[in-house]
């Protein structure tokens, strides 16, 4: 086993090995391992002061911020409140300050009273419960070792717990699932008692001792929670239920939310009555001694548990699966089920899982019923995407605020004020957020505000540029000072002057700008105003470059902004519109779908010295090109860069894929595998690029049925790739 140890955040310390129900499917009991017969009933005195001082040295040693443990059996009430006490209170001692401890107890709640709630009440034990459903469902299972009912003692406990002084205490309901049960009414039964969350739980199960399927359906446990999942849908989803939000969150790109699916390494060790410690519990189902490490808290650390080859093989994420599921769509969301659900006598835990077929059912059924509701509109919206991207604009300058924390003093609170003036009165600020090189500034302020670099509040301190260029373009006559320095006044998106005569010293200085976008006034202290026909270039007043091209009349060519130099290439003034709208011409012609999105999308071009079309650290709407070569060379370029600039402008606003590089994916247009990232941007390029030229774009169907199957693509990735197919069907 490579990598570094995984160290345990979360302990379940078994305080009392016996149970006064005689639940038939509990795996503790009626399952494969029967090392409780040779356990103590109750945890030990010492058991418990060496797994605090366990649990303590461990946390301090990986420097964690927090640790849970949960008090588990057995019945963990039937330690009694004497024995939970000494168990809070050593844990509570041991770890101190450094590491908050969230402590949690899973119970039948069958012994739960307000001597022990208040108990829990004053270590903040949250407490969660188990309950099957409604009486029927309940009674399949959870019933006293004479037969009784346990149901309404288990609604007592519930109802007590939901009492205003003990409500904080709740954390929720675990149910393990029986498809014999009527999904909606044990669903029903759970959400009337109001819990902060529902834990629905499949029954363990091995390839030796499969799940019982009633009428043989290989899909019969997803059937039943995809039930429970239209109504718990079509109600608004008022509780939360963790295996749904797991799913959910790894459709789109993130965690997994439980141990039962996903790919995260395990976290979790096991402290039995005696002291042994042991893997997680579930293993008790797959044969004698699964869960066995031979360690113990007396003369163990939980690091020595942790290198432990069992341990580790629930920590290898990808490579811990079998080759069956790496190969799956669906492995990122399930992991290959709970590892105990893996197992067969013949060949170990090198299996999928048992629920195999429901997890598959399970996950496609979530994704088909919330696809058009959690992709991301920007996907295959344009104007979605534009408005997304000028949102996080303008969050960076609501983070560059509120890191400066009053540090900008004076200057940077009038343009502040002035901003949100401008913003009330006017869609000037939107301007200068849709403007790709804002974004520059923004990140060049952070970068240098993390890095504690002198010039950074200097940077910052160019807001007044920004502000002043947004009244401007909002026609609102707002007079702004604007710093300018070493004597030129920059406005993003309109030009630079120098206010000073050409003969004049070059100094730093002040000047007030007031306008519209066709004409200024610039009045430096002193001075007679200046007054500036923007349109018109003279010795004082450079413009940016709008060469008015037929149906891309929002163009600028800016070769003056000081942040346009964020490609790899170094920037080149700009040598005249001819080439480019020639360009401009032929792709108007042969791809003009094509052209219109990109005249509607990219505002900005910056010539470059060579090379491009670069995409660099920038808003999305610029493009840096070296404008040279023929018609037909430069027309290929711009529609490359495009597609180059908007598929980065998509991953910035929404996750298409998550894991990059744990999967090598053959590329048709080049030797070696690649990364899902590298093959979803060849193929979105090359798509786009054989409209116009199919011989120069080369093969994008192969990478698009590879695509179509990769594990990695997000339910907003799995939608551009449809999108993707439909536009090369297209042609």
């Amino acid at each position: 086993m490579t990598g570094p140890l995984v160290p345990f955040r979360e302990i379940v310390l078994k305080v009392h090995s016996r149970c006064d129900l005689a639940c038939d499917h509990c795996y503790i009991y009626e399952h494969a391992d029967q090392s409780w017969r040779t356990r103590p009933k109750a945890i030990s005195d010492e058991a418990i002061s060496w797994t605090a001082l366990r649990l303590a040295e461990h946390a301090k040693s990986h420097a964690l911020p927090s640790v849970s443990v949960i008090l588990h059996g057995g019945e963990p009430l039937l330690a009694g409140p004497a024995r939970l006490r000494r168990i809070c209170e050593e844990l509570t001692a041991a770890l101190g300050e450094d590491t908050a401890l969230d402590l949690r107890i899973h119970t039948n709640g069958l012994q739960l009273s307000s001597r022990y709630l208040d108990l829990f009440d004053e270590f903040d034990v949250k407490v969660g419960i188990s309950l099957d459903g409604d009486r029927t469902a309940n009674d399949r299972h959870r019933r006293f070792a004479d037969g009784r009912t346990s149901h309404p003692l288990v609604l007592r406990a519930v109802e007590l717990l939901r009492q205003d002084r003990y409500r904080h205490l709740y954390l929720g309901l675990l149910c393990t699932v029986d498809v014999a049960n009527d999904p909606l009414a044990v669903y029903d039964a759970l959400a009337e008692l109001a819990p902060p969350r529902i834990d629905f739980l499949l029954p363990h199960a091995t390839w030796d001792a499969p799940p019982a399927r009633p009428d043989a359906s290989p899909t019969a446990y997803a059937d039943w929670i995809l039930a429970v999942f239209d109504r718990w849908d079509a109600l608004g989803r008022p509780v939360p239920v963790r295996l749904f939000e797991s799913v959910l969150s790894t459709l789109g790109g993130g965690p997994s939310l439980t141990e039962s699916l996903g790919l995260a390494p395990t976290d979790l060790v096991v402290v039995e009555t005696d002291g042994t410690l042991e893997q997680v519990d579930s293993l008790k189902s797959a044969y004698d001694g699964a869960a066995a490490t031979g360690f113990d808290v007396f003369t163990h650390t939980l690091d020595e548990v942790a290198a432990h080859p069992g341990v580790r093989a629930r920590q290898l994420g990808l490579a811990g699966v079998s080759r069956t599921c790496r190969q799956c769509p669906v492995v990122r969301s399930c992991g290959g089920g709970l590892y105990t659900h893996r197992y067969a006598a013949r060949s170990g835990f090198d299996n999928p899982s048992v629920y195999c077929a429901d997890l598959e059912a399970l996950i496609r059924g979530i994704e088909q019923r919330t696809a058009a509701a959690t992709e991301s509109p920007a996907v295959t919206d344009p104007e979605a995407l534009l408005i997304l991207q000028q949102d996080l604009t303008r969050h960076l300058l609501a983070d560059l605020h509120e890191r400066l924390d009053g540090r900008g003093g004076g200057r940077w609170s009038t343009a502040w004020r002035l901003a949100s003036t401008v913003e009330q009165l006017s869609h000037g600020m939107d301007e200068i957020y849709a403007h790709p090189y804002t974004r520059s500034w923004l990140l060049s302020c952070l970068d240098a505000l993390r890095e504690q670099r002198p010039e950074a509040l200097g940077l910052a301190l160019r807001l007044d540029s920004y502000v002043a260029a947004a009244a401007v373009r909002g026609g609102l006559d707002l007079p702004v000072e604007v710093a300018c320095p070493g004597g030129t006044l920059t406005l993003p998106t309109l030009g630079e002057l120098r206010p000073t005569g050409s003969g004049e010293r070059r100094t730093d200085l002040l000047a007030e700008v007031r306008g519209s976008v066709r004409e200024l006034w610039v009045r430096v202290p002193g001075r007679e105003a200046l007054r500036v026909r923007t349109p018109e270039a003279t010795d004082r007043w450079r413009p940016v470059h709008r060469p008015r091209l037929e149906g891309w009349p929002d163009l600028v060519i800016d070769d003056l902004d000081p942040y346009r130099d964020c490609f790899d290439d170094p920037v080149h003034r700009f040598e005249g519109p001819a080439l480019l709208t020639e360009a401009w011409a032929l792709l108007r012609r042969a791809v003009p779908r094509q052209a219109a999105e990109l005249a509607a999308s990219l505002t900005t071009l910056t010539p470059l010295r060579r090379g491009g079309p670069s995409v660099g650290r920038h808003g999305y709407g610029a493009l840096g090109l070296h404008l040279h070569g023929t018609p037909a060379e430069l027309a290929a370029a711009l529609l490359r860069g495009f597609r180059r600039a908007k598929l980065q402008a998509l991953t910035e606003v929404t996750d298409l894929y998550t894991q990059d590089g744990w999967w090598h994916h053959p590329a048709p247009w080049q030797d070696e595998p690649v990364p899902v990232s590298r093959l979803l941007a060849g193929a979105y390029e090359r798509v786009g690029l054989a409209a116009l030229d199919p011989v120069a774009a080369g093969p994008a169907g192969p990478a698009l049925r590879t695509l179509e199957h990769t594990a990695e693509l997000t339910v907003s990735g799995k939608r551009l790739v449809a999108a993707l197919q439909e536009e090369a069907a297209r042609g």
